[in-house]
This record gives structure tokens, C-alpha cells and sequence, in this order.
């Protein structure tokens, strides 16, 4: 019999694609963002500009993903305003400064986008698009002045985020145009409640708990996007918000009836899946199954009652049905600002630190053997020299992937891609043929996302075209060459010991969710044989902290996830990090059960305060194994 050989994780992930529909609104504004504003700009005669338009217009498509159109907003724009910026700087430095202060220049700008990354999703893209910005503008010889060209990369990016703002998505014209991202994000929430529901008692809750969290996470993010007015502003906004605050405690008793660990009937799972129905086709929900549960008799395998979840599940039920019919405007969706202390801690705390250190010398030792190998006229008669330090930008990301995956990805995309275009240019007429080219590179970005390479391949065949039509001769053999130079830096940088203790984004990571999980913990233990927890402002603060607490896990899994795939040398340093967020988990999965129990009974139980601490003593052990800092956890009384 032969035996299984299972790959390495760093080999595994690299040869691992997303799955799904094809996007195909997406395609469709792919194919009208860079190739039409390039047409446009050869036919006025501004042909440098329409460069960096399509350029900005294709930084903006590969962060254009499924979402609503409020987020895509700032999801798109924020990072092309602040693209921008680097533009104009990178012409300014590269215009007036030598190649020892433009890499000076170059490293501090890799240290503070760096920094900000850690922030969030869209502060990485913002740091992104700073750099390679940046390199564009001092590695690119265009005869405009650095606004010039900044206003033409805001125009490109915005041009993108207008067909984004536009064009009609599938199931758009259901009910309001404006809100059909939204529509789906909330009815994918209910969707999770019954596939939750219905894995109950079985080996896949936890999978389908996480589902849940991520469900949640993204409808949040659809309704809070950017705003002219504070609050909803349509009757149809508004119901979308009744409609996701209503999913909240439905969410609530899911999760505490999974950590009982006792099957429902199958029919539990009919009311979400209809009130989802009811959200995706804008109607009313229509009649909902009765609460038909025999509550007082049921107990966990545990010995705990479970009746208490039963019961709030019935009346988030009946809560969901009212607040579908009515309508009723629901201003809070259970967010809250970011203070500029969280900003502050997120960009000089460990990942910060690390990342920022680890930026600045990939874009700062990019940038000096790319004027390098300039001056030495190793580019021949290739005047652009950007390539190589924005390169090594993207290759540095790990949002993008572990390391080695990363590097893998980046060179076999490249070799294809630029072959690829070898072949095109040898046959396609100019400049037509090339444009038509970038219209299709274009249309193409939204599927090659689903992977690293495939999005490298399509991306430069579309750069390679762009500056060919810029008037820059065939560069696909010098831009092998640099690729592979920046692969060995980014990799040679990547396993430099860097100070303080190794794995910082995950340390990071971890020390956000204990803080958050805390947090939740602390509030519901205070609602503990007090009347706090009747008021309807104490239950929305605790729904704000659960979502905090999970949102942080679920990003604590990906970066542990990411860091596992890592070589060795790397992978070493976050040894153990799966089993405290595992146990962080439990511990607000617990908590989330004791939040349940408090609303039906008023107090907790000594067996749900035993199950507390024994979690608390578990995961101080496992922090102390690893070294992590946490803040000190809240104090649970004894049981009994």
C-alpha cells in the first residue's frame, strides 16, 4: 500500500487557491478601468498620464473584493488618496535627491508604511500603495511634475471606485440599488445562525462558530462604512439595521447552545434560514416555526441545563420577527472608535515594530541596488528602475502569504507572466493591440486573486504592457532578473533576527484578542447578580464586547495560520500560539454561554464559575510557556 507523503506547510500553501463563483461585476469593471482610461489618454495625447492612471486603476482593482458600496469606498479610496501622496513624494526625492538620500528617504517611508499596517486591512493597503507609489514616481522618468501625476493616479483610482459606485451587481436591483452588498452581508449572518444551529452536538460547530464570526465581521463592516449623515438615511437603510442588530442575540444563543454541546431539532434552524430569505429578497418574513423546545427537561452532557439557551433562541426568534415587520431604526451596530491609544499601541507595539523594521530594509535595500544597477547600465537602455523596490514591497506583505509562499508565488508569476507578454508583444499591433491587452489583464485581476502567482502573472502582463505603451522597449527578461533579486532580498531580510522576541505580528495579534476577551469577561461577571443585565444599554455594550472579543480571535487565527506555514526558522517563533487562542476561544465561548444564563436566571451557576476559572488557570500556564504578556484577567469568585 502506498503511503500519503504530505507536503511541508510552506510548499502546501503555496500550491493552495481560493474557491468560488467568478466575480463577475468585478471582471466587468476590471475590463473598463485601466484599458479605457489608457485608450482615452492616447487619443488626447497624454499618454505618460494615462500610464499612471490605468497604473492607479489597477492597484485599486486588486483590493476591489466582495463587500458593499459604501465600504469599497474607503476600502479603495483611502489607499489610492494616500497613494498619491507617495506619487508626488517619490517625484519629488527622486528629481532632487542622490541615491544615497533617496534610499535614506526610501527607508524611512518603509519604516512609517510599515508601521501603519498594523493597524488594519485598509491602513496595509494605504502602506502598500505609499511605497509602490513612491517607487513609481522616482524609478518612472515621465515628463509631467510630481501633481501632475498624483492627480492623474487619484483620477485612475477613482475612476474604479466610481464603476464601483455605479454599475449594478448581481441581485442589486432587488429592493434599494444602494444596498445590495449590505443585503447579502446581513442575510449571510442568518444563514450562519442556522448552519450553526444545525452542527450543533456534532464535530463541525466549531468550524461553523468561526463561520459565524466571520459572517458577522463582514456584515458589520458593509453597514459602517463612510457616511454623508450620521445615521441612516433611508427607510431600507434602516431596516437593514433592525435586521442585523435582530441577528445579534440569535447569534448570542447559537453560540452558547454549541458550547453546551447538545443536538436541537433540525427545525430550529428553519427560522433564521427564512428570516435570511426574507433579508436577501427584501419581503416579509412570513410566518416563523413556534418556539417548540421542551425547555425545563433538557440538560447538557455537562450537567448544565441548557434550557436557558433554548429559551433565548426562542426569543430572539420572536425579537427578529418584530423588528422585521417594523422596521424600526437601529443606530447601533455594535462598534466602537478606535482610540488614538489602540492606534498608537497597534503602530509601535511588537508587530509594528517588526514589520516596520522589516519594510524599511527590503524598500530601502531595493531601492539602492536598483539606482545601482542603473548607474551601472545594467538595465541597458531601460531608464525605469522601479521595478525591483516595488517588488520588494508586495513581496514583504505577509497578508499575502508565509514567507517562502510568498517568494515561490512571486517568481513563478513573474517568469509566466513575463514570457506570456513576450509572446504578445511580438504579434499584437501598437499601440491597440496593447491596450486591448490591459483591458483584458484588467478584467482578469478579480479571478487571479484567488492566488498569489496567477495575480502576478496577470499583473505583469498588464504593467509590462502599460510602460511598453509609455514608450519603454520590451523589459521582459531585466524584469525576471529583478524579481528574482528582489525574492532573494525580501528573503534574506525576512529570516534577519529583529529585536525583542521573534513572531511579533502574532504576539501582537494575541495580546489584542486576551485584552478584548478580558474585556467581555469583566463586563458580564459585573452583570452578575446585579439588575445591570435587565438594561437594554448594558446588553448592547456586551454584544459590542463579544463582537470585539471574536472579531480579535478570528484575526489572531489567521496570523497564527500564516505563521505556521513559515520555514522552520520562522515558524519556531509562535510555537504554542495555536493553543492559547484555542483556549481564548473557549474562554468567550463560555462567557457568551454565562451571558445567556444571566439573562434568564440573574446569576451565574457554580459550575459556569468553576468552567471559568479552570479556562483562566489553563490559559495563564499556556502563557507562560510561550512568554506572552497579557493584562491581568478578571477576577471570577470561587465556585460554591
Amino acid at each position: 500500500m502506498l503511503r500519503r507523503t504530505q507536503l511541508p506547510p510552506w510548499i502546501a500553501h503555496a500550491l493552495r487557491a481560493q474557491r468560488g463563483p467568478v466575480p463577475w461585476s468585478a471582471v466587468a469593471r476590471g475590463a473598463l478601468a485601466a484599458g479605457p482610461l489608457l485608450l482615452v489618454a492616447v487619443v488626447v495625447g497624454r499618454t505618460s498620464l494615462g500610464v499612471v492612471a490605468a497604473i492607479a486603476a489597477m492597484l485599486a482593482g486588486i483590493n476591489d473584493r466582495p463587500g458593499s458600496r459604501r465600504g469599497s469606498v474607503r476600502r479603495l479610496g483611502v489607499p489610492a488618496v494616500v497613494g498619491a501622496v507617495g506619487l508626488f513624494v517619490g517625484t519629488v526625492a527622486g528629481d532632487r535627491l542622490g541615491a544615497v538620500a533617496l534610499t535614506v528617504v526610501f527607508a524611512g517611508l518603509g519604516l512609517f508604511a510599515g508601521g501603519i499596517s498594523a493597524v488594519g486591512p485598509v491602513a496595509s493597503a494605504s502602506g502598500t500603495q505609499l511605497l509602490v507609489a513612491a517607487a513609481i514616481g522616482a524609478g518612472m522618468p515621465l515628463p509631467e511634475s510630481g501633481w501632475e501625476r498624483a492627480l492623474a493616479y487619484l483620477g485612475g483610482a477613482l475612476w474604479l471606485v466610481l464603476l464601483r459606485l455605479v454599475l449594478p451587481t448581481p441581485g442589486s436591483l432587488v429592493g434599494d440599488f444602494r444596498f445590495d452588498g449590505e443585503r447579502d452581508a446581513v442575510a449571510g449572518v442568518y444563514d450562519a445562525v442556522a448552519e450553526l444551529l444545525d452542527a450543533v452536538g456534532s464535530d463541525r460547530a466549531t468550524a461553523r462558530r468561526a463561520a459565524l464570526t466571520a459572517a458577522l465581521d463582514h456584515a458589520q463592516d458593509a453597514l459602517t462604512g463612510p457616511r454623508l449623515r450620521r445615521y441612516a438615511s433611508s427607510s431600507a437603510e434602516r431596516r437593514l439595521h433592525a435586521q442585523y442588530a435582530a441577528a445579534l442575540p440569535l447569534g448570542e444563543a447559537a453560540t452558547a447552545l454549541a458550547w453546551a454541546g447538545e443536538p436541537v431539532p433540525a427545525r430550529a434552524s428553519q427560522g433564521p434560514r427564512r428570516l435570511a430569505a426574507a433579508v436577501r429578497g427584501n419581503t416579509h418574513t412570513g410566518p416563523l416555526p413556534a418556539p417548540s423546545l421542551p425547555h425545563a427537561r433538557i440538560r447538557s452532557r455537562g450537567g448544565t441545563p441548557i434550557a436557558p439557551a433554548l429559551r433565548a433562541l426562542d426569543d430572539a426568534l420572536l425579537h427578529a420577527a418584530e423588528a422585521f415587520d417594523r422596521g424600526r431604526e437601529n443606530r447601533d451596530l455594535h462598534t466602537r472608535r478606535r482610540t488614538a491609544g489602540d492606534l498608537v499601541r497597534s503602530v509601535f507595539g511588537a508587530g509594528g515594530r517588526e514589520y516596520g523594521l522589516r519594510v524599511a530594509l527590503c524598500f530601502g535595500a531595493g531601492a539602492a541596488i536598483a539606482q545601482g544597477l542603473y548607474r551601472a547600465q545594467w538595465y541597458g537602455q531601460h531608464e525605469h528602475w522601479y521595478w525591483l523596490p516595488a517588488t520588494a514591497v508586495f513581496l514583504v506583505k505577509p497578508d499575502l502569504g508565509p514567507l517562502v509562499s510568498r517568494v515561490l508565488c512571486r517568481a513563478a508569476g513573474t517568469v509566466l507572466g513575463a514570457l506570456l507578454f513576450a509572446g504578445f508583444a511580438a504579434v499584437l499591433p501598437r499601440p491597440e493591440g496593447l491596450i486591448a491587452l490591459v483591458a483584458v489583464s484588467g478584467a482578469l485581476i478579480p479571478v487571479a486573486t484567488r492566488h498569489f502567482a496567477a495575480q502576478t502573472a496577470v499583473v505583469t502582463v498588464l504593467v509590462l504592457a502599460l510602460v511598453m505603451v509609455g514608450g519603454e522597449p520590451q523589459a521582459a527578461v531585466s524584469r525576471i532578473g529583478e524579481t528574482l533579486l528582489a525574492c532573494a532580498i525580501v528573503l534574506v531580510v525576512g529570516h534577519l533576527p529583529m529585536p525583542g522576541q521573534g513572531g511579533g505580528g502574532v504576539r501582537a495579534r494575541l495580546g489584542a484578542a486576551g485584552r478584548a476577551a478580558y474585556a467581555y469577561l469583566d463586563h458580564v461577571l459585573s452583570e452578575s447578580g446585579g439588575a445591570a443585565h435587565h438594561g437594554a444599554d448594558a446588553r448592547a455594550l456586551r454584544w459590542t464586547l463579544r463582537r470585539e472579543a471574536y472579531r480579535a480571535l478570528a484575526e489572531a487565527r489567521t496570523a497564527i495560520a500564516l505563521a505556521a506555514a513559515e520555514l522552520p526558522a520562522l515558524a519556531r517563533h509562535t510555537e504554542g500560539a495555536d493553543d492559547v487562542v484555542a483556549t481564548l476561544e473557549r474562554l468567550v465561548d463560555t462567557t457568551t454561554a454565562c451571558a445567556v444564563h444571566l439573562d434568564d436566571s440573574g446569576r451565574l451557576t457554580p459550575w459556569h464559575l468553576a468552567q471559568l476559572n479552570e479556562l483562566l488557570d489553563e490559559l495563564a500556564e499556556e502563557r507562560d510557556q510561550i512568554g506572552l504578556r497579557m493584562p491581568h484577567a478578571p477576577e471570577v469568585p470561587l465556585a460554591g
